[in-house]
């Protein structure tokens, strides 16, 4: 699917603009871009597991009203000694930390998509979220469902061109676990749900809507 060309007016230099920029809104259910109100005493972060072209988590932090994102293909570690490679992806809407479902075929991103985990993080510093990311180093700590604590994202030096190359780390607290993995947890933290149910789900929506009206 050919990308749209923001209008004139839109903030096409905004990564949210990005966002908007790459989906066609009448093919897919996904939310549109909009920068919403933040509560900097309450900010949300979630986590989706989203079965692409590959497997990988979304790891979203709120901030200046919109999700800051990052696609970690190993998903989060309890280990501090598992430093997670974190490719930073296009802002998303605040309204997408609830999306939960199918992206279909031809559009970007088709695949399905679960909560994976989410709840709410505190920055480490007094630094606003947004500019410490835009500094290339945010320290905070998760209170979510599936993971808590302290954990870091570090951006790397650009190499052979690739500049959004950043690691998620867990940094050492009473929540280090170096055995716990994220592929033990692939249940929703919203519907309960796991990726193979969605998929089973979306093959009998598919067949019902297939069939014709004279079919009992």
């Amino acid at each position: 699917m050919k990308a749209k060309t923001p209008k004139r007016g839109d903030r096409s230099d905004t990564s949210i603009a990005r966002y908007d920029a790459k989906r066609d809104f009448k093919r897919t259910p996904e939310p549109t871009a909009k920068r919403s109100a933040t509560n900097s005493r309450s900010l949300r972060f979630v986590i989706q597991l989203h079965d692409a072209s590959r497997l990988h988590y979304d790891f979203r932090l709120e901030a200046a009203g919109v999700l800051k994102s990052w696609a970690v293909p190993k998903g989060p570690s309890l280990d501090p000694a598992a430093k997670r490679l974190a490719m930073r992806v296009e802002d998303h809407p605040l309204a997408y930390r609830d999306f939960e479902g199918v992206i279909p075929k031809g559009n970007y991103g088709a695949g399905e998509v679960i909560v994976w985990d989410r709840g709410t993080y505190r920055p480490q510093t007094d630094v606003r979220p947004e500019k410490s990311i835009d500094d290339g180093e945010i320290k905070f700590t998760l209170r979510g469902k599936k993971l808590r604590g302290n954990f870091a994202l570090v951006k790397m030096r650009a190499r052979d061109g690739v500049e959004n190359a950043w690691l998620l780390i867990k940094e050492r607290d009473d929540f280090v676990d170096k055995r716990w993995r994220a592929t033990a947890h692939a249940e929703s933290v919203k519907s309960g749900r796991t990726l193979d149910d969605i998929r089973r789900a979306k093959k009998v929506a598919t067949w019902v809507s297939n069939r014709s009206s004279t079919e009992g």
